[in-house]
């Protein structure tokens, strides 16, 4: 039975090879699990609900690519994406978190329709790979700024906006300790060097009392809080209409890239550099953020981190079920995920997390290495990349960075003479978010 659904044979692997590798595919994502409740609870969100979420919906997808497209890729909720939820819709533009649901609802169906025709593909295709590495590089920036605030190294200061925190403090010390144990494992090559961080960071917090023990294992938390929570009407108001558009951008590029990405590690591309049954792995991508915002949580798509288990020796979609089936087992270490998130209040109104915060500073890294691509000579590519990453994590908004990002590119490559190289898709939200400032400004 195995064999003919997954073919293992035919792609040269073995049972044994496919568990590994769905192991490992596991380890080096499973922060998500611990980071996101964190994330999605600073907006008022059901920590407990949220984790049962994201354990579900991951697990859902990650089968459904399976199942689809027989390839071993994972999806979970997107680094990134969640931030963008909380942190510029939610907490500056003030809408709803069950209006923000509605938002990726409707992205996910959207992504649902394109990935039938086949325009996904191409859509992503047309926005320029300066923009698709500067956004990268930015939300990476914004996201390691919010580890450094939530570890207690960078702080407000009245004059200056952000100051050096207090190292010295305990809390501040175990976020370094995090920092460190993370960056000399994945400088040795570790794989799970952010999991085997965090719980490291958490094990001292336990020894030096700073975490109070609530035990590992416990009942199933209610998804009610969450269930069915979206706000699908409230989502169509007029002015989410952007905040929809960027959530299905953020998903559009990062699925494409990253199925490039991993499918090019396990030697899953065809000579002319086509992906079979790309429309199924693209269909599961759309359906798991469907699913994901209807169980309470952000944008799902694939990880990345899936070709850890490739080069374990994952080639196919059994890896996935192996991957899918931790995703469920991890519903049952509530309290473990609860001690590892929760924050440390150190002040009037001032909570930290200690625990997840290194694990944010590294993954903002990882993300920064696109700026490698950006030709940073020709300044028509350069200034607009340049402004789409210096404004988000400056404005703590990922929109701002997209919006003065398609606005300068299409600006610059005007007076260029290079008019013709702008997609229309750029510079029409180009002109759409100049009108928008236009507006607020009045």
């Amino acid at each position: 039975m195995i064999e003919k659904i997954f073919g293992l044979q035919k792609a040269q692997t073995t049972l044994q090879r496919e568990i590994a590798g769905g192991l490992t595919t596991f380890m080096t994502m499973a922060y998500i699990i611990f980071v996101q409740p964190a994330v999605l609870g600073a907006v008022g969100m059901d920590r407990e609900a949220v984790m049962v979420a994201t354990c579900l919906s991951s697990a859902f997808a990650t089968f459904l690519m399976a199942f689809l497209a027989n390839y071993p890729i994972a999806l979970a909720p997107a680094m990134g994406h969640n931030f963008f939820f909380a942190y510029t819709v939610v907490l500056t533009l003030k809408y709803s978190w069950q209006q923000a649901l509605g938002a990726i609802f409707i992205s996910g169906v959207l992504f649902i329709v394109v990935s039938f025709v086949g325009l996904r593909e191409r859509l992503v295709n047309t926005i320029p790979s300066t923009l698709k590495n500067g956004i990268a590089a930015g939300i990476g920036l914004l996201i390691a700024v919010v580890g450094l605030e939530w570890a207690g190294i960078v702080v407000y200061h009245p004059g200056t906006l952000v100051s050096m925190g207090k190292l010295s403090s305990p809390p501040v010390l175990l976020s370094l300790f995090g920092l460190t144990v993370m960056a000399i494992l994945l400088a040795l090559g570790m794989r799970s060097a952010i999991l085997l961080g965090i719980l490291a960071t958490f094990i001292v917090g336990l020894m030096t009392d700073m975490v109070s023990y609530g035990g590992i294992i416990g009942p199933v938390p209610s998804i009610k809080p969450t269930f069915f929570k979206l706000d699908i009407m409230g989502a169509l108001e007029t002015g989410m209409l952007s905040i929809v558009f960027v959530f299905f951008f953020l998903a559009l590029f990062d699925t494409v890239g990253t199925l490039i990405g991993v499918s090019q590690e396990a030697g899953l591309l065809q000579p002319d550099g086509t992906l079979p049954r790309a429309r199924q792995a693209l269909l599961s991508d759309a359906i798991g953020t469907v699913s994901g915002a209807l169980l309470g949580t952000s944008t799902v798509t694939c990880y990345i981190e899936s070709a850890t288990g490739v080069s374990a020796g994952a080639r196919t979609g059994l890896a996935n079920i192996m991957t899918g089936l931790m995703f469920l087992l991890a519903i049952f270490f509530a309290p473990l995920v609860k001690m590892i998130g929760g924050g440390m209040k150190v002040g009037e109104g001032l909570v930290l997390y200690p625990i997840i915060a290194p694990a944010l500073i590294i993954v903002g890294c990882f993300m920064l290495k696109n700026i490698s691509q950006i030709n940073w000579n020709d300044f028509g590519e350069a200034i607009p990349a340049f402004l789409t990453i210096i404004l988000m994590p400056f404005t703590f908004s990922i929109t701002e960075g997209i919006s003065f990002g398609f606005i300068s590119y299409t600006l610059l490559k005007t007076v260029q003479g290079k008019i013709k190289e702008v997609p229309l898709l750029v510079s029409g939200f180009a002109i759409l978010f100049l009108i928008r400032y236009i507006f607020l400004s009045v």
